[in-house]
């Protein structure tokens, strides 16, 4: 059973499988804690405050509000999350959260929204596994 499950959030990669697999590490412990993480990266934020005028406190909010299904599947498994979002690069990021805080395990999806990309891991899915010194579940 773990307690403390660091989930980085990637748009680009489809999360269904994930929550059942969140249930199953938990084990239904009501002292688990499983932290969604979203990196926005400095470019991106950069091009919201550029063409849209939104700032990061907005732009979270409507991340925020596309990850609902995901949210919503969570609190149906009556899963305990909060959700962080962070700027800068997606590596650095998850392994600095991961330095920072003691995770038990990462779990990450590698699941692709789109079909036509055919790497077996994504490029942040293989650095976050090859340099991580916590266990990382890799979720199809």
């Amino acid at each position: 059973m773990y307690k403390n499950i660091l989930v980085p959030f990637d748009f680009g990669n489809a999360f269904n499988n994930v929550p059942e697999q969140l249930q199953k590490l938990t084990n239904g412990s009501e002292d688990a804690q499983i932290t969604v993480f979203n990196v926005i990266s400095e470019t991106d934020l950069a091009n919201y405050v550029r063409y849209q005028n939104k700032h990061f406190e907005e732009v979270t909010k409507e991340k925020e509000e596309d990850m609902k299904p995901f949210i919503k599947k969570l609190e149906d498994l009556n899963l305990p999350y909060d959700i962080v979002f962070t700027v800068g690069s997606a590596t650095t990021e998850i392994l600095s959260e991961l330095e920072a805080n003691d995770y038990d395990v990462v779990v990450m999806s590698n699941k692709r929204s789109r079909v036509e990309l055919k790497h077996v891991l994504g490029h942040v899915t293989h650095k976050v596994a090859k340099r991580a010194h916590t266990p990382v579940l890799i979720v199809k």
